[in-house]
């Protein structure tokens, strides 16, 4: 495999150009080969275990976008002008709890792997929620599936801007309505699947008013 040559000054221009897009240009839409390469980093991106624990819906109809908006007081405006919306989905405790039947799939289907490293890599596995990270509730097990679900968000972000297409993450929406919505009219498991977020694509109508402002680079970083 090649090894990937982008310049560390293309990449920081990327995330210096990336802003939260609150108003899309509705004349410019992505190609399907632009909405299925962002797509594609969120497959590819690490998650822990590697169980890969997401969804991702990616909403273009018109009326099921007009339904997501009383139940997402943040997302009415990009719903209307994103050339692509997409929902982020995490698993459910009886998804990714460490006997689950999903979990013995990725093992044995998806990694290959063979009976003897599933005994181990399942012992690691149980371990770390049962000691380790304490996952004792479906919320909590729902919450790291989450922090998993958000690489492949910021992924996907900055795999856009790098190649000048703007987003816009969302958390601006009721998370019981959402769910209740994604079951009703969206065909959505909710007992397996949750909402972590919501994210618009597209090109921004205007430039954003102002830098971007963060904290010194010395205020974040300590060196020991």
């Amino acid at each position: 495999m090649d090894i990937p040559n982008v310049s560390k000054k293309d990449i920081i221009k990327a995330f210096q150009y990336r802003h939260a897009t609150k108003e899309f240009d509705v004349t410019k839409k992505l190609s399907d080969d632009d909405i299925n390469f962002i797509l594609q980093t969120a497959r590819l991106s690490p998650s822990s275990f590697g169980f890969e624990p997401w969804h991702f819906i990616v909403v273009q109809d018109k009326a099921l976008r007009e339904l997501l908006k009383p139940v997402a007081w943040g997302a009415p405006l990009k719903l209307d002008t994103a050339s692509h919306f997409v929902l982020g989905l995490s698993m459910k405790a009886p998804m990714i709890k460490w006997n689950s039947d999903y979990i013995a799939y990725m093992m044995r289907e998806v990694k290959q792997f063979s009976e003897e490293v599933i005994e181990v890599y399942l012992k690691f596995y149980r371990e770390f929620q049962q000691r380790d990270f304490d996952l004792d509730t479906d919320k909590k097990l729902f919450d790291w599936a989450s922090k998993q679900t958000y690489i492949a968000l910021g992924n996907m972000m900055t795999a856009g801007a790098l190649n000048g297409i703007d987003s816009c993450p969302i958390e601006g929406f009721h998370q019981e309505k959402a769910e209740v919505l994604l079951r009703e009219k969206f065909g959505v498991d909710t007992d397996k699947y949750g909402l972590s977020f919501m994210v618009a694509f597209g090109y921004r109508k205007e430039q954003p008013p102002h830098e971007k402002s963060r904290r010194n680079f010395s205020d974040i970083i300590t060196w020991k």
